[in-house]
């Protein structure tokens, strides 16, 4: 077996093909539906209810946060879709993430 060039950085060690990755992807996939959902709910409060637009605002910043949140999300998935050992969450999707689910509690309080 060769060594992998100093330019490519260390390999990634194989991992166990166990059940704990197929139960993160299903988890990420879980978290961005209950997401689109609410937004959804969002959404369908701005529209049948005389709620302005600042309501409806918010209701578009949290759409848009779902599409940040669905790009770090689809990241996770297809890493996890490797035999490779997943590296781990980089501090800037971590951030990324928590902005995301912080600004959809911010509407769902404001709509509230």
């Amino acid at each position: 077996m060769t060594t992998p060039p100093e330019t490519e950085g260390p390999a990634r060690p194989l991992r166990d093909p166990g059940a704990q990755p197929e139960r993160t992807r299903l988890a990420w996939r879980r978290t961005t539906l209950t997401y689109v959902v609410s937004v959804g709910l969002a959404l369908r409060t701005v529209v049948a209810g005389d709620t302005g637009a600042l309501a409806l605002t918010g209701v578009a910043l949290a759409a848009l946060s779902w599409l940040a949140f669905l790009a770090v999300a689809h990241r996770r998935i297809q890493e996890l879709g490797t035999r490779e050992t997943p590296r781990a969450l980089r501090v800037g999707e971590m951030r990324a993430t928590l902005a995301c689910v912080l600004l959809l509690v911010a509407v769902g309080v404001m709509l509230l």
